[in-house]
C-alpha cells in the first residue's frame, strides 16, 4: 500500500512538471532528470511507414509500421526540442516473428538522431512481446533536434515510442508504470493524452465505426433531421469494404419485406466486386462523398473510441476518443449511440451484455451448436495480391520465414482471397496482433517459396507482390445482446417476428480451419473451409439492433444480437448497410418522441415500418451492384430484387 501511494505521488509530480507539445513530451523529474518522449504516431513525416491503430486497446498506443513488402520503406522523420546534454535513447518495439522463429527477427530498423545513424539494430530483440530496448547514447543539442526511423528490410518493423532520458532507464519507474497499464490502469502513455480544446455540441446520435453499417446509419439519421457525429478510427471509410482491407459487398439488398432498405447503400456501394483487387475497386472516395454531402453529419476520422461515461441507470452520456495521430482526447455527448465497430467496443465499455464464441446446444437448442460452449470464432483474413512487372522481380527468402511451406502445400496464385484466414479459434480481440502477424508471416513465406523454391517458379519471375493487407479483415468477435437473439432455429423454421426489418439472404456460412490432411500443411492453420446452409430470406428483428441493458445503445453490423451460428448469415456487409438504415430510422423516432430504442418496438413500431417502407434514398439511378449474391431457398428472390430496383439502376 505504501509503495502504491508513493508511486501515485511520483506520477502526479511527473505530470505536474511535464510539458506537452504536439510532437513530443518533455518532462523534468523531481530528481532533476530530463526526459523527452516522442510517440511514433506524432512524427511530422511518416515517409513510407504507416500508422497502425488496430491494437491500441491491447498494447496501449498506435504505432508506426514499415510495411514495405520486403523492400525498405522511406524514413519517417520528425523534430523535437530538448535541453542540451547526454541522453540514453530507448525504443518501445517488438520482434514480431519471435513466436515462430525465436532467434532471428524480421522488421529491423535503426534510429537516426541529428543525421547520425545509431549502430544498434532494433526490432529483433525479445520473444514477441512489446518491450523497451536501448538504442544507444546520444548528445542532444540545446533546442531543436531531428529524429528518423530508418527501415532496413521492409518486413513490418514497428515503433511505438522513443524516449530520450538522462536516467539509466527510459523513464524512472517505467517498469511499474508499464505493469500498471497492463493491469488496466493508467500507464505511461496515458499521461500524454490531452483534452481537445474544441467544445463540441451535444449530438442527437453518435455513430462509432465508419464501415458500411456506420455510413448507412449516419446518412439515414442525418436525412431524417438528426445531428450526427460519425467517429471512425481509420483515415478512410468503409471498414472491410475499404481499400485497406478489400472485401467486397455480399448478399442481397432491396428485397421484401422492405424493398427500399438498401437505397442508401446503393449510393456508395462499389460498382465492381471481388476480394483483394486493386485499391480503386473499393471506391473510398464515394464513401467519403456521401458523408460530406450531408450537412447534418460531422465526420471525425482517425479517432479511436476507448472510453465511455454512463449514469446510474446505465445510460451512455458520452464516449471518449483518442486521435490516433496526435493523442488528443475528445468527448462526444449524444442522446443516443450506435455501435458499428464490429467488435462491440462501445457496448463492452458501457457494460452491455455480450457474448463471444459458440453457445452450447443446451442453451439455444440449435441443431449445429456444440454440446459445450466455447470461445471458437471465425478468423481474420490478411489478403494479398500480386501482378506482372517489367523485367524480373526478386523477393527475398529470410531465415524467419516458415520452412513448412513447400511444393505440396504452397499457393502458386496471384491472390490470397477470403480463405487466407488466420486465428480461427483464437481470441480475435486479445490476440488480434498475433493473428494479423501470422497472416503476414504466411503470406510472405508462401510468396518467397513460390518465387524461389517452387518447381514452376519461372512462371512467376516477372511477378511481384503488389499489396498485402496490414489491416486484418475480422469476421467475428463480440456480439451485443438485445431483447431478441436470432438463432439457427428461427432461420430454419421461418419463424418470422412481428418486428422484422431488413432481410438476411446469405447462407449460414461458417468457417472452419482446413485440417492438416486437407491443406498438406503441418502447423497452425491459415486457410479455411466454408460450410454453407441455404436459408429462406429472413427479416432481422428490430429487437436485435439495440442493447437489452444499455438504454440508449443501438448496434448495426456483425456485433448485433445473434448466436454464433446465426452470425453466419447476418455478417455480410450489404445486410449490415440495411441494418444501419433501420437504426438511423429508429434513432429519428427516438428524437421525435424523446424515447429509448426499446420504446420504438413497444410503442412506435408502426412508425418504424412506415419509414422502412418509404426509405431515405435519393431516388436517383445508381450502378448495378448485385454481384456476390447467392442462390436461396426462395426461388423468386432474384425476380423480387429485379422488381425492387427497376428504374433505380443504370
Amino acid at each position: 500500500m505504501k509503495k502504491s501511494l508513493l508511486l501515485l505521488g511520483f506520477v502526479a509530480a511527473l505530470a505536474a512538471q511535464a510539458e506537452f507539445v504536439r510532437g513530443w513530451l518533455t518532462t523534468t523529474l523531481p530528481t532533476g532528470e530530463e526526459t523527452v518522449e516522442v510517440e511514433a504516431e506524432w512524427f511530422e513525416d511518416y515517409g513510407g511507414w504507416v500508422n497502425d491503430t488496430q491494437f491500441m486497446d491491447q498494447m496501449g498506443s498506435p504505432y508506426l509500421l514499415a510495411h514495405g513488402l520486403g523492400k525498405p520503406v522511406a524514413d519517417a522523420k520528425t523534430r523535437f526540442k530538448a535541453k542540451g546534454g547526454k541522453y540514453n535513447v530507448w525504443v518501445r518495439t517488438k520482434n514480431w516473428t519471435a513466436p515462430w522463429h525465436p532467434d532471428i527477427g524480421a522488421g529491423t530498423f535503426n534510429l537516426v538522431v541529428n543525421g547520425e545513424k545509431l549502430p544498434n539494430l532494433l526490432g529483433c530483440q525479445g520473444k514477441g512481446e512489446w518491450l523497451w530496448v536501448k538504442a544507444d547514447d546520444v548528445t542532444l543539442k540545446d533546442g531543436e533536434n531531428t529524429l528518423a526511423l530508418h527501415d532496413c528490410d521492409g518486413f513490418d518493423g514497428r515503433v511505438d515510442a522513443i524516449v530520450f532520458s538522462t536516467s539509466a532507464r527510459p523513464m524512472p519507474i517505467v517498469d511499474e508504470l508499464e505493469s500498471s497499464r497492463a493491469a488496466g490502469k493508467v500507464g505511461f502513455r496515458r499521461q500524454t493524452y490531452v483534452p481537445n480544446p474544441e467544445s463540441l455540441p451535444r449530438f442527437d446520435l453518435c455513430v462509432v465505426g465508419g464501415g458500411v453499417a456506420g455510413i448507412c446509419t449516419a446518412v439515414t439519421a442525418a436525412r431524417l433531421g438528426l445531428s450526427v457525429a460519425l467517429v471512425h478510427d481509420r483515415p478512410v471509410l468503409g471498414g472491410n469494404n475499404s481499400s485497406e482491407v478489400r472485401v467486397h459487398l455480399g448478399a442481397y439488398q432491396n428485397i421484401p419485406p422492405y424493398p427500399r432498405l438498401g437505397d442508401v447503400l446503393a449510393e456508395f456501394g462499389p460498382k465492381r466486386g471481388g476480394n483483394a483487387e486493386s485499391a480503386a475497386n473499393y471506391e473510398d472516395d464515394r464513401k467519403l462523398a456521401i458523408i460530406k454531402a450531408e450537412k447534418n453529419i460531422r465526420l471525425f476520422l482517425n479517432e479511436h473510441v476507448n472510453g465511455v461515461k454512463t449514469n446510474e441507470m446505465g445510460r451512455i452520456l458520452s464516449v471518449r476518443s483518442i486521435n490516433t495521430k496526435t493523442g488528443v482526447a475528445t468527448w462526444f455527448e449524444a442522446a443516443n449511440f450506435a455501435d458499428c465497430t464490429g467488435d462491440g467496443t462501445v457496448g463492452y465499455l458501457a457494460g452491455a451484455d455480450w457474448r463471444m464464441g459458440r453457445e452450447a446446444k443446451s442453451e439455444t437448442n440449435e441443431p449445429d451448436a456444440p454440446e459445450k460452449a466455447d470461445m471458437i470464432t471465425m478468423g481474420a483474413s490478411v489478403q494479398w495480391n500480386a501482378g506482372k512487372t517489367s523485367g524480373d522481380a526478386a523477393f527475398p527468402t529470410r531465415p524467419w520465414m516458415l520452412k513448412t511451406i513447400n511444393e505440396q502445400n504452397c499457393s502458386p496464385h496471384l491472390k490470397g482471397d477470403w480463405w487466407w484466414e488466420a486465428g480461427l479459434g483464437r481470441d480475435q480481440i486479445k490476440e488480434g496482433e498475433y493473428i494479423r502477424d501470422y497472416g503476414l508471416l504466411v503470406a510472405f513465406s508462401n510468396w518467397a517459396f513460390v518465387k524461389n523454391g517452387y518447381s514452376k517458379k519461372d512462371a512467376f519471375a516477372d511477378k511481384e507482390l503488389k499489396w498485402v493487407a496490414y489491416n486484418a479483415g475480422r469476421r467475428e468477435s463480440r456480439r451485443l445482446l438485445g431483447d431478441f437473439i436470432l438463432d439457427q432455429n428461427h432461420l430454419r423454421k421461418k419463424d418470422f417476428q412481428p418486428d422484422g426489418t431488413c432481410a438476411t439472404t446469405w447462407t449460414i456460412d461458417l468457417h472452419l480451419p482446413k485440417t492438416a490432411r486437407e491443406s498438406k500443411f503441418e502447423g497452425e492453420p491459415y486457410q479455411s473451409n466454408s460450410l454453407n446452409e441455404k436459408i429462406w430470406p429472413y427479416p432481422v428483428p428490430y429487437r436485435c439492433l439495440y442493447s437489452r441493458n444499455v438504454p440508449n445503445l443501438f448496434m448495426a453490423g456483425r456485433d448485433i444480437s445473434v448466436t454464433h451460428i446465426a452470425l453466419g448469415t447476418t455478417r455480410l456487409m450489404r445486410t449490415h448497410g440495411m441494418m444501419g438504415e433501420v437504426v438511423g430510422m429508429a434513432a429519428s423516432i427516438c428524437k421525435k418522441h424523446g424515447c429509448n430504442p426499446r420504446d420504438v418496438y413497444t410503442t412506435h413500431l408502426d412508425e418504424l415500418k412506415e419509414l422502412m417502407t418509404k426509405g431515405v434514398g435519393d431516388g436517383k439511378k445508381h450502378p448495378r451492384q448485385d454481384y456476390n449474391v447467392q442462390q436461396s431457398l426462395d426461388p423468386n428472390i432474384k425476380k423480387q430484387h429485379e422488381e425492387s430496383v427497376k428504374g433505380r439502376v443504370e
